[in-house]
Formats: C-alpha cells, sequence, structure tokens
C-alpha cells in the first residue's frame, strides 16, 4: 500500500529534502510553478484544493475559472496523477461531472474520480470500470461513518475484479489499513503532533507510540518535534510500501 504524507504546504520547512521517492500529496491551493520542483523528486499525488481555495474566499466561486487554472497548471507540468474536484455537496453530481469533462479535455489527461456516498453503488460501478484509478472520498468528513468502513470489503473486491485502484482519501486507521487493500491513502496524521504536542514514534510492524509530554516539556521546538514526526511517519510509508 502507498501511503502519501499529506500537508507539507509547499514544503516550506524543506522536510523533503533528505529524502527521493516519497509518497506525497500536496493541494494545488499551495503550489506554484517554482515549488513544485520539490515534489518532482518524489511520487506526487495532486489534490484539487477546491475546498481551501472556497473557505479562504469570500462570496461565489467561478469554478469555470478554477478548473480552467487548475487543468493548465496540470498539463503545463505533466502531472499524472491528480484528483477532479469532488465537490458534488456544492455544485451537485452533474455540476462535477462537467467540471470533470472540462479538466480532462484541457489537460489532456484522465483525472482520480471520487466516489461519494450520495452517488450510490451503480456510480461506483461505472467508475471503476470506466477508470483504473479512483478514490473514496467522505471519510474525513464522516459521510462514510466510521461503523460503516465495513462497505470498503465490497467497494475493494469489485474494484480489483475490474483491475482498478483504489485511492483512501485520509484513510489511515491503523488497524483499517491492515484489513482493507487500498492501493493507496493518504495521511496528515503526521502534524497531528503540533495540535497535541505528542511526539510519535514508529515501532515497526505497522505501529506507533504517541508519546505525550510532562508539563515541564511542552516547550519542545515545534519545528524538530514536526520533523521527527514527519521522519517516523516515512518509516511507516516504506513498511506499508512492501507489507500492507
Amino acid at each position: 500500500m502507498n501511503i502519501y504524507l499529506a500537508g507539507t504546504q509547499g514544503d516550506k520547512g524543506g522536510l523533503t529534502t533528505a529524502y527521493s521517492d516519497l509518497f506525497l500529496l500536496e493541494s494545488f491551493h499551495y503550489l506554484n510553478d517554482s515549488n513544485l520542483e520539490v515534489y518532482k523528486n518524489h511520487k506526487f499525488l495532486l489534490d484539487s484544493g477546491a475546498f481551501t481555495f472556497m473557505n479562504k474566499k469570500s462570496g461565489n466561486v467561478d469554478w469555470d475559472q478554477y478548473i480552467t487554472t487548475y487543468a493548465q497548471f496540470i498539463k503545463k507540468h505533466d502531472i499524472d496523477l491528480f484528483f477532479e474536484l469532488d465537490i458534488d455537496v456544492i455544485v451537485g453530481i452533474k455540476e462535477v461531472e462537467r467540471l470533470r469533462e472540462k479538466l480532462e479535455k484541457i489537460s489532456g489527461k484522465k483525472c482520480i474520480p471520487v466516489w461519494h456516498k450520495s452517488r450510490g453503488l451503480a456510480y461506483w460501478q461505472k467508475m471503476i470500470k470506466d477508470y483504473d484509478y479512483v478514490a473514496i472520498g467522505g471519510i474525513v468528513t464522516r459521510e462514510i461513518k466510521r461503523k460503516d468502513h465495513r462497505i470498503f470489503t465490497e467497494l475493494l473486491r469489485m474494484a480489483k475484479e475490474n483491475n482498478c485502484k483504489v485511492h483512501g482519501l485520509g484513510y489511515t486507521n491503523l488497524k483499517g489499513l491492515k484489513k482493507y487493500p487500498f492501493y493507496s491513502v493518504d495521511s496528515t496524521s503526521w502534524i497531528s503532533g503540533q495540535k497535541f504536542l505528542n511526539i510519535m514514534q514508529y515501532v515497526g510492524n505497522g505501529n506507533f507510540i504517541t508519546h505525550r509530554p510532562k508539563e515541564n516539556q511542552r516547550g519542545i521546538n515545534p519545528k524538530r518535534r514536526l520533523e521527527y514526526n514527519f521522519h517516523e511517519w516515512v518509516k511507516f510509508q516504506k513498511f506499508a510500501k512492501n507489507n500492507l
């Protein structure tokens, strides 16, 4: 399984420079012509950044202009793996399909469409026949609740029968990764140490120990903590590639 580390936000801290061939996911919102070069040294997935853009912009969004800019960026930099704008909840599935068609026409490449529970099983069946790489969304937002994750077994089985790879967007439940054979997933869990001031130590076999600092240790350098947690997740990434 390929675990893409998400959330480096243009790699301002130079977290990836000590490595080559990492699996990284980044949002279009944080990329430009210069910092994209960092990601070209790695295996790279591009997220549309639509929700980040929408949340930071007041008023209506011109999605046609957004998709044009996104598609031109993909074409200019010859990016192979990129997600559609899965904004079903905002504009509806028909508009998502229109934007997807425009994205693929301008970029000259097929995107990774993102299935949501609201699209239904018949739509999943169509996606895995029309595309060789698809994604499941709505996990982070609990559109698919944890108690319903068992649906992944059937969805992944159907995809495998169609020789289609599946990406789990934002899915890094450690027990679930050992249970559900996604081709790839992405995670920002390595950043959670900054929020909760935790140190995440990878101890092998797909497991972590979380060290919660004592009161007198909470002043640890945030940059060093972030770097340490990132490097520990790189270890997990390598384990997952060969063992999950």
